[in-house]
C-alpha cells in the first residue's frame, strides 16, 4: 500500500516506521523544509525521537503534492489545532480511493470539532466511509522499541476499520477495531485534560490516593460528556477511554501530565509551554471542553478545575478542595 504520514513529530516519525516494516511504501511529511533536510541527512529525528534510526526506504519531504498524490491512506500525525491548515492545502486532490487516519488527540478551539469532523467540514467530497481513527494508550518512545502495545482503529465503516487494522498490526502493535469513530476521538481527546490534572496532583505530592480519585472520577466524566456528544459508553471503558487515561496520567512521557505537575510545583502555563518542544494536546482540549460541557449541560468538575488552574491561574490547593467539598452525589451521578 502506498501510505503518507503528514507529521514528522515522534509519533508520526514512529508509526511511518512501523508501516514500512510491515511492507508498505511510506513517504514522511515534515512542515518545515530545513528540518525535512536535516531528518532527510541524519537519517534521525533528534528533537522529536533521538536514538531511531528512519529506514532508507521511507521517503522523506517538504512536499505536500509529492505526499498525497495517488496515496491509498494518509495518516495525519499534526497537532489537532494545526490540521485545518493541511487540509486546506489538499482540496485539489482526489481522495475517492484515500483512507484518511488520524492519530491526533484533540478537538479544535472555537469549532469544537473533532478532526473526523474537520475532515468532513474542509475534505467536503471525501467520503464519509473513508475517515477512520487510531488512539489508545501508545507512547511513541515505547512503540518505536517495540514494546508491546495494543490500541484501537475506527470507523463508521467497518471495512475501513479493518483495513486501518490490517495495516498497522504487528507482533508488538496490536490493534483492535470499532465503529465508534466518535467515541474513540473523545476518549483520546478528552484524556488529556484528565492527565494535566492528574499532573497536577503529582506536582503538588498530594499522594496516591488523590490521584487514584481524579482517575476514575475523570473517566466518569469523560463518559458522561462523550455519549451526551454520541458515542457509545463502553468505548470508555476501553483502551481508547480507560487505557489511554491510565497511561497518560501514570507516564513519565506524558507531555500533558508534564505540563500539570509543572503547574502543580508552582509554575506558570505561559512560562511550561516556552519551554516545551512538543505539544501538549489538553491545554487547548481544556478550553474546547469547557465550553462542551456548558453549552450540552454536562457536569465535569475535574475538566473545569484544570480549566480554573490553567486560565484563571487558581491554586491548585484550592482548586482540589473546591472539588473535594462539592455537594454529595451518587457514584453513577
Amino acid at each position: 500500500m502506498k501510505v503518507s504520514v503528514l507529521g514528522a513529530g515522534g509519533w508520526g516519525t514512529t508509526l511511518a516506521i512501523l508501516l514500512h516494516n510491515n511492507g508498505h511504501q511510506v513517504t514522511l511529511w515534515e512542515y518545515k523544509t530545513a528540518y525535512a533536510k536535516t531528518l532527510l541527512r541524519t537519517r534521525e529525528n533528534k528533537d522529536y525521537l533521538p536514538g531511531i534510526k528512519i529506514p532508507k526506504g521511507i521517503k522523506i519531504t517538504h512536499s505536500l503534492k509529492e505526499s498525497c498524490s495517488a496515496r491509498q491512506m494518509i495518516v495525519l500525525a499534526v497537532p489537532s489545532q494545526f490540521i485545518r491548515s493541511v487540509l486546506k492545502k489538499l482540496k485539489r486532490y482526489d481522495f475517492n480511493n484515500t483512507i484518511f487516519v488520524s492519530v491526533a488527540k484533540g478537538i479544535e478551539k472555537g469549532t469544537l470539532l473533532t478532526v473526523s469532523q474537520i475532515l468532513k467540514d474542509e475534505l467536503k467530497k471525501l467520503p464519509h466511509g473513508n475517515i477512520g481513527v487510531l488512539s489508545g494508550p501508545s507512547h511513541a518512545e515505547e512503540v518505536a522499541k517495540k514494546i508491546p502495545t495494543a490500541v484501537v482503529a475506527a470507523s463508521h465503516d467497518p471495512f475501513t476499520a479493518k483495513e486501518i487494522q490490517a495495516a498497522f498490526i504487528t507482533p508488538y502493535f496490536r490493534v483492535y477495531s470499532t465503529t465508534d469513530l466518535l467515541g474513540v476521538e473523545y476518549g483520546g481527546a478528552l484524556k488529556n485534560v484528565i492527565a494535566i490534572g492528574a499532573g497536577i496532583i503529582d506536582g503538588a505530592k498530594f499522594g496516591d490516593n488523590t490521584k487514584a480519585a481524579i482517575m476514575t472520577r475523570g473517566i466518569a466524566e469523560i463518559s458522561r460528556l462523550g455519549i451526551a456528544l454520541g458515542a457509545r459508553p463502553e468505548t470508555f471503558s476501553g483502551l481508547s477511554g480507560m487505557g489511554d487515561l491510565i497511561v497518560t496520567c501514570m507516564s513519565r512521557h506524558s507531555r500533558n501530565r508534564f505540563v500539570g505537575e509543572q503547574l502543580g510545583k508552582g509554575k506558570k502555563l505561559k512560562d511550561v509551554l516556552k519551554k516545551m518542544q512538543m505539544v501538549a494536546e489538553g491545554v487547548e482540549t481544556c478550553k474546547s471542553v469547557h465550553q462542551l460541557s456548558v453549552k450540552h449541560k454536562i457536569e465535569t468538575p475535574i475538566a473545569k478545575a484544570v480549566y480554573k488552574i490553567l486560565f484563571e491561574e487558581v491554586d491548585p490547593t484550592k482548586a482540589t478542595y473546591e472539588l473535594m467539598t462539592r455537594g454529595m452525589k451518587a457514584e453513577d451521578e
